[in-house]
């Protein structure tokens, strides 16, 4: 089950996909039925404290299309508990995404912190859009202003209590605004301090885009601070020259030629990952913040789809970490609520009994009254522990052979390594993990019937170490998991990454028997 408005952190071809999936894993009708008892509770609570939050706290049409999507969360409920189907997801299937003929972004936004008609305190406002939409239809147009006053509650996540300053560090982070149909679009938000003298309040530079990735617009954000510091109208034909350019593939760079007084005309590059299921990611953040006998402890959480929420007060850091958390699953995609920066107006969503990904500023930690089975990992700096909470059995689940290969992986790290060779390390190490525990999963799917059906009994059977086979038992009834066999039932992906480095390890498997087979011969 999934929060059908999240902030979604996103790598795999582009794309962490918050999706409809048939609730396998609740067939148990008690299991699913006392779910279904606390999810009710928990949003009747939220429902009612919407309805008591002061009408001057929270922008009205914002907080009306949050309800509205809360309220498609209990119907997707209901549908999965009584086996209906459930709509396709709008998305392809995770790492199979393409965003051919799609624009760099839809819109550029300035949001602005404004006082609050009540005198007491401030409220982000769009202050600047482009492009404009008059060209739209009414209820489009009504729609799309309900989706950009939403946006702009991620910007200033905090709520109304801001004040003035002199100084400010520019952070940069994203999220995902996901509608009540499936679409997605990508939030890249930088917030700084305009220019001008004395104090101030900060700003923020947003951008909605269908296209996921993070590097590449924190690059773009840098040739709109930089042109805002001459003049705000160079931002225009910047953004107008970019919008206008071809979305190069995963691998290939587009050129962008925009002209700046004093410099002339600039050429600017812009370079998509090859690995299109990294480009929303960069691991720097994560080591910075935990070590890797920590990495595991919370990889292992995350994989069996557990509640955990992560504190650091720099909206970056959650940003950053999240996703990286998130891109370890691949090539399983997190199919419950991710919300990397959760607003304040949303911290309730702390209290879901069902799976969550959550990046909770440390300002608001004293709002999270909920501590029972939840992981809640402290990133601050210098913090003296950075597991505030968790379950306990985490060192147990992982099996201790795969432990010493991922540890030894990681350890291979430098200091030097380029943002896509240190992601590409990180990520090939943790892909191991699911390439011996259930790479051999395609040789289970039965390929007679249409649609082909996964055989779990012989699957189980087959582990390839025995030592796995109770992490591999607890991470079948996994949602990522169904959904990932959901899809090779009916659209099998055999060029895939993921399949290319099973049948490597097949292979290498089958050379070290054979070698270890003439060996015995040899000693005979």
């Amino acid at each position: 089950m999934s929060l059908a408005f999240a902030v979604v952190g996103l790598a795999n071809s582009g794309s962490y996909v918050t999706r409809d999936v048939s609730a396998r894993v609740c067939e148990r009708e008690t299991a699913a039925s006392q779910t279904e008892m606390s999810t009710e509770k928990w949003r009747t609570g939220l429902q009612i404290q919407q309805l008591h939050t002061p009408t001057d706290n929270v922008d009205r049409s914002a907080m009306k299309k949050i309800s509205s999507m809360f309220s498609a969360l209990q119907e997707k409920f209901q549908r999965a508990k009584a086996g209906a189907p459930t709509p396709a997801a709008v998305a392809p299937p995770a790492g199979r995404e393409s965003h051919c003929g799609l624009r760099f972004f839809e819109y550029l936004l300035v949001v602005s912190l404004r006082k609050r008609s009540s005198g007491v305190g401030y409220e982000p406002q769009v202050t600047y859009q482009f492009p404009k939409r008059e060209v739209m239809g009414r209820l489009q147009r009504e729609q799309e202003e309900k989706s950009m006053k939403a946006a702009h509650l991620f910007c200033f996540p905090e709520g109304v209590h801001w004040a003035p300053v002199t100084e400010y560090s520019s952070e940069t982070f994203s999220f995902v605004l996901t509608e009540v149909d499936g679409s997605r679009r990508n939030g890249y938000c930088r917030r700084l301090l305009p220019a001008g003298k004395g104090a101030r309040l900060p700003e923020a530079y947003c951008i909605i885009s269908h296209v996921a990735c993070f590097g590449l617009f924190s690059k773009i954000f840098d040739e709109v601070e930089k042109r805002r510091q001459i003049s705000t109208a160079m931002i225009y034909p910047f953004m107008q020259s970019l919008r206008e350019a071809p979305l190069p593939s995963p691998g290939s760079t587009v050129s962008i030629s925009s002209f700046i007084p004093d410099a002339g005309t600039q050429i600017i590059r812009l370079t998509r990952p090859a690995d299109s299921w990294l480009e929303h990611v960069d691991f720097t953040a994560l080591f910075s913040r935990l070590n890797d006998e920590e990495l595991l402890l919370v990889f292992t959480a995350a994989v069996l789809e557990r509640r955990i929420i992560f504190i650091s007060e720099e909206l970056s850091t959650l940003s950053q970490v999240l996703h990286a958390v998130a891109a370890l699953l691949y090539p399983f995609v997190w199919q419950h609520t991710f919300i990397s920066i959760v607003p304040s107006v949303l911290i309730d969503v702390c209290e879901a009994p069902t799976p969550y990904l959550l990046g909770v500023q440390k300002s608001m930690m004293g709002l999270i009254t909920d501590h029972s089975d939840v992981m809640i990992v402290d990133l601050s700096t210098g913090a003296p522990t950075k597991f505030i909470t968790r379950i306990g059995d985490e060192e147990s689940l992982l099996p201790l052979k795969l432990k010493e290969e991922l540890l030894s992986g990681l350890s291979a790290r430098t200091h030097h390594a380029s943002t896509e060779q240190l992601n590409r390390l990180v990520s090939e190490a943790f892909l191991s993990v699911f390439v011996k525990t259930v790479g051999h999963f395609s040789e289970h799917i039965k390929r007679g019937g249409k649609p082909r059906q996964f055989q779990k009994k012989s699957f189980l059977k087959a582990v390839e170490n025995k030592t796995y086979s109770s992490f591999v038992k607890l991470f079948i009834q996994t949602q990522m998991f169904d959904l990932f066999i959901q899809e090779e039932e009916t659209q099998s992906n055999p060029n895939g990454f993921f399949h290319r480095k099973v049948k490597e390890h097949r292979d290498r498997m089958k050379q070290e028997k054979a070698k270890a087979g003439w060996v015995r011969g040899v000693v005979i």
